[in-house]
């Protein structure tokens, strides 16, 4: 019961977070050689890292109060972090399996999303964006694809801040088969102090919580329309939520969520986790075809509130002006 009960924690203070409209934070966007660094009123922010790296991602990312939401490892040498799987850079989108080349790990041969230019940079009060244009190569330099992503950033308030995220994926002049495996997709690694699992099996103060309701373990390899991982850092309660769009294809998605803390919406596992034949989650997109993923990640002080992360969910996923 104390493990259930902590679920419901600071049920004031994450739906006064939830219930504050974003924009209430100026938020700058400043390039440089290899990264974009985002600040809200001057803070740090997250810095989006373009370059020297074998695909785009967002680290550090602070939650309220400057907090780092997100495990250090690899990109800095944090002690008491664990040095497993390091691919998981902080907050990242990437696949395992994309025409059979492995864009998820850094193995020898695996693929590279290289960034090709910016398309947008824009500060502002009501949030800042970061849009670019980026290509996944093989090992051997040949194109697989390519993307177009669009990353908005949010203030909101002292208990609140928000990435929404769009990944439009391209396919040239031939097919694109995004492959059945649970390596993917929208992801996150989590600071190690949220974890439901402490190493060497001990517990730990986390807890995972989906859409429908399952908790810790039982969410993974679920569909749920939203799932949040929720834990202490330093003594306080946060939450980290990630939203699948209804838009989205296979909505809702599986969730590759761990008890170690990886934190991952994959819609291409279904042979991982649901025990279907190989490859029969594959999805293609024809040549000269797209597709597109929405997400939505907070970053919130509090505890998981099921109640306050379903209506913050329908007033995302509701479309303005549907139903009058």
């Amino acid at each position: 019961m104390a493990r259930k009960h902590a679920l419901w924690v600071t049920v004031i203070s994450l739906a006064a977070a939830l219930g504050t409209m974003a924009g209430e934070s100026a938020v700058s966007v400043t390039p440089l050689a290899d990264r974009v660094v985002v600040r809200l009123d001057g803070q740090l922010f997250t810095e989006y890292v373009f370059a020297g790296t074998p695909r785009p991602y967002c680290y550090p990312l602070l939650g309220p109060g400057g907090v780092p939401l997100t495990r250090s490892y690899p990109m800095a040498d944090v002690p008491g972090e664990e040095h497993d799987h390091p691919h998981h850079r902080s907050l990242w989108f990437t696949h395992g399996q994309v025409n059979g080349t492995d864009f998820w790990t850094e193995a020898p041969g695996h693929g590279r999303i290289v960034h090709d230019r910016f398309l947008e940079l824009a500060s502002g009060a009501a949030g800042g964006v970061i849009r670019s244009a980026n290509r996944w190569l093989t090992a051997a330099g040949a194109e697989v694809c390519s993307d177009e992503r669009t990353l908005r950033f949010y203030g909101g308030s002292a208990e609140r801040r928000q990435i929404d995220v769009e990944i439009t994926l391209k396919a040239g002049g031939s097919a694109v088969v995004l492959g059945d495996t649970k390596e993917g997709s929208m992801a996150l690694r989590l600071n190690e102090q949220m974890r439901v699992v402490q190493p060497q099996g001990k517990p730990g103060a986390g807890h995972i919580l989906d859409s429908a309701g399952r908790v810790d373990g039982a969410a993974w390899g679920k569909r749920a329309a939203w799932c949040a991982y929720s834990g202490p850092v330093d003594g306080k309660t946060f939450t980290v939520a990630m939203f699948d769009h209804p838009q989205n294809p296979r909505y809702p998605t599986w969730w590759h969520v761990r008890d170690y803390g990886l934190f991952a919406a994959n819609p291409f596992g279904q042979h991982d986790f649901e025990g279907a034949p190989a490859r029969a989650g594959d999805l293609t997109v024809p040549t000269g075809g797209q597709i597109t993923f929405r997400y939505r990640v907070l970053l919130l002080v509090g505890g998981s509130v099921p109640a306050a992360l379903g209506a913050e969910f329908a007033r995302w996923a509701t479309p303005v002006g549907a139903g009058q």
